[in-house]
């Protein structure tokens, strides 16, 4: 199996969108023929949670005034409040079949910037993030712990969990857009991996979109952008075969367009479970002037799990 799959980090609260986390995540591990994962469950608790616990107390004044009392309330609040959830998920998990090992592991901040922190200090290369439906309007103004993260990390791949679980196959039909860039090839390796890993996948799906404003410019430099494309679907296919997967899980196409709007359209009329997309690492603001493909695919399409594929 590739060795980002092999330590997983999974942070979750109490939250419906984190028991759907629970659930793709169990659902996808049952089916690992690999049992040697690692998976991490990790709540942040933030000092506003436990304030509302605490009545007729300044819990900020007592932090600076009392370290040891601070500690014990601290102590106490994870025992009551967030202990009982992460046990929970754990059941959850193994009951599904998972023998892997599970770690618990509860952390007091910034979720977004702990998320990012025990991510590096502990080498753990993919993770998984129960995704809010928020408008883009509230994403620019509010922010988000998944904008952060994605953001944040640009060498781990981060799994933002759709609506839309199946129980029975989480990722039975996987979207690969290509472009033919290095980054593009690592998403299709990343989806080998899968496949590898993974015995249950119905169909994996690549697609071109040809660039329609760059179409005449490809043709000025003698390039034929339709023989281009079928050669860089094969390219893709053949890292598939190359590895043993059956050819007959391998469905190729290719479309003439705007990439954004067409594969938007493509999932949001192709019934997938998951999208797996490489990007080459950009900051926010980037993004909110240029506009970029996986930012587009993850403001409008909230049904199937998206993949961003940064190693």
């Amino acid at each position: 199996m590739n060795n980002t799959l092999r330590k997983i980090l999974l942070p979750v609260d109490r939250s419906e969108n984190s028991k759907k986390a629970i659930k793709f995540v169990s659902s996808l591990l049952k089916f690992f023929e690999d049992k040697n994962i690692e998976l991490t469950l990790l709540n942040v608790v933030s000092l506003e949670s436990i304030s509302e616990k605490i009545k007729n107390v300044d819990f900020r004044l007592v932090m600076i005034q009392d370290k040891i009392f601070t500690e014990k309330i601290i102590e106490k609040y994870i025992k009551d409040h967030i202990a009982p959830i992460l046990d929970e998920y754990e059941r959850q998990i193994k009951n599904t079949g998972f023998s892997g090992i599970i770690k618990k592991e509860v952390e007091i901040g910034d979720p977004g910037n702990k998320i990012i922190e025990i991510s590096i200090s502990q080498d753990i290369k993919t993770v998984m993030l129960a995704r809010r439906v928020m408008s883009k309007f509230k994403k620019i103004i509010l922010g988000s712990v998944s904008e952060k993260i994605l953001y944040g990390l640009l060498n781990q791949n981060i799994y933002i969990i759709g609506q839309k679980i199946s129980e029975e196959n989480p990722i039975g039909n996987i979207l690969i857009p290509v472009d033919g860039s290095e980054y593009s090839m690592k998403a299709v390796e990343h989806v080998v991996s899968l496949a590898k890993a993974v015995k249950r996948i119905q169909k994996i799906n690549i697609l071109r979109i040809i660039n329609v404003s760059l179409y005449l410019e490809r043709v000025r430099q003698g390039i034929d952008p339709e023989i281009e494309a079928e050669e860089i679907l094969l390219e893709s296919k053949r890292k598939f075969t190359n590895e043993g997967i059956s050819p007959e899980l391998i469905v190729t196409k290719s479309i003439v367009g705007f990439p954004k709007d067409e594969i938007i359209k493509e999932i949001q009329e192709g019934n997938y479970d998951l999208i797996v997309m490489g990007r080459k690492g950009r900051s926010a603001i980037k993004d909110l002037v240029l506009g970029g493909v996986s930012s587009a695919v993850l403001n409008n399409c909230f049904e199937p799990t998206v993949a961003i594929i940064n190693q």
